[in-house]
């Protein structure tokens, strides 16, 4: 028996599910159904720590983001790939993301500003 279909989110989960993870800083893509987060750790061992956590979760519920990695910098990207777009698995997994960098104190990196003071004046 094949597992069931995911579904792309509705209009109105869009609005006010996809909503909620936008307020928390995940930007939607403007060339593909997706989305899209940075973070800055303190160094590589915190940054690949929660890689670890992250990739642990994904493997138990069965979704993947796309990511890259250089030294205390991850960037995200989530989306499903069975429906070709936005479902709540990615919604459900940014969630997650979002708390397990909290635990490392990470900072979401929104604009170039943000990624000069965090490196050259917040650690100073």
């Amino acid at each position: 028996m094949s597992a069931a279909k995911v579904a792309k989110l509705t209009d109105e989960q869009r609005t006010v599910d996809l909503k909620a993870v936008e307020e928390r800083g995940w930007k939607v893509l403007e060339d593909r159904d997706a989305i899209y987060k940075e973070f800055l750790f303190r160094d590589f061992n915190e940054a690949f720590g929660f890689m670890t956590r992250v990739a642990l979760k994904a493997d138990k519920v069965d979704h993947h983001p796309e990511w890259f990695n250089v030294y205390n910098t991850v960037k995200i990207t989530l989306s499903t790939h069975d429906c070709s777009g936005l479902s709540h698995k990615d919604l459900d997994l940014a969630k997650f993301i979002d708390d397990a960098a909290a635990v490392f104190k990470a900072k979401f990196i929104d604009d170039a500003a943000a990624v000069f003071k965090a490196k050259f004046i917040d650690d100073a």
